[in-house]
């Protein structure tokens, strides 16, 4: 078993939530689902399984920026000595998976912009534990020249060689996931997406994602054993 922080951006493909994070559950995985406040927008917490991460003295079936900053709304300030939820989310995670992964969080990812917990949780992750990201975005998105460029930033971060730029997202996620031992992106595939339009960009099947989770994860239940 290992502890999955399951991180949900604001794409539609967040409606499926509730079934990736119950069917990491099924797969034997200690979860904790942290979204961003778009992502709310597409399912309900309460249907979530509750997290196995505890905070203030509680567990969360969905954490957001709201349990990162408690009170700022009402003006309540910070007192030192005070945990940092990002912090204790990335020495409690064995792995962060990232699904669905919208264009805007990409960006953030691939330029290092930290403006919520959940890209506070990327920019302070700890690169000897593995990450899975699963992108999902309108096609024309997924098929812009940022995407490569902001898919190429992350890589190399991750052990990529160097290499003249790719203009085809597909490939550069090959050679991302062939090159480097600590990330996986698991592919968009082709759907009649919520908006109307058809063409890649939809986020992978559930089993799919698992499917790369269990992969990461293995080598590290295997190390457990090892050293128990």
């Amino acid at each position: 078993m290992a502890r999955v922080l399951l991180g949900v951006t604001g794409s539609v493909a967040a409606l499926k939530t509730p079934v990736l994070a119950e069917a990491l559950v099924q797969a034997g995985h200690a979860i904790q689902v942290l979204a961003t406040e778009a992502a709310l927008y597409f399912f309900a917490p309460e249907a979530v399984p509750p997290g196995g991460f505890v905070w203030q003295d509680q567990h969360w079936r969905v954490l957001t920026d709201v349990q990162e900053w408690p009170g700022r709304t009402s003006g309540r300030l910070y007192q030192r000595g005070e945990p940092v939820l990002h912090i204790e989310l990335r020495r409690w995670a064995d792995l962060l998976l990232i699904a669905p992964l919208d264009a805007h969080t990409l960006a953030k990812l691939a330029v290092g912009l930290c403006d919520n917990c959940l890209t506070c949780v990327w920019r302070a992750w700890d690169w000897s534990r593995p990450v899975v990201l699963a992108p999902a975005m309108n096609t024309l998105m997924w098929e812009h020249p940022w995407t490569c460029r902001h898919l190429q930033a992350i890589g190399q971060d991750a052990g990529l060689d160097a290499g003249p730029p790719l203009d085809d997202a597909l490939e550069l996620i090959n050679r991302i996931n062939a090159q480097c031992p600590r990330l996986r992106v698991v592919p968009p595939v082709v759907k009649t997406l919520a908006c109307g339009d058809t063409g890649l960009g939809a986020m992978a099947e559930i089993e799919a994602i698992v499917a790369f989770v269990q992969d990461l994860t293995g080598g590290i239940q295997r190390q457990a054993e090892t050293t128990a």
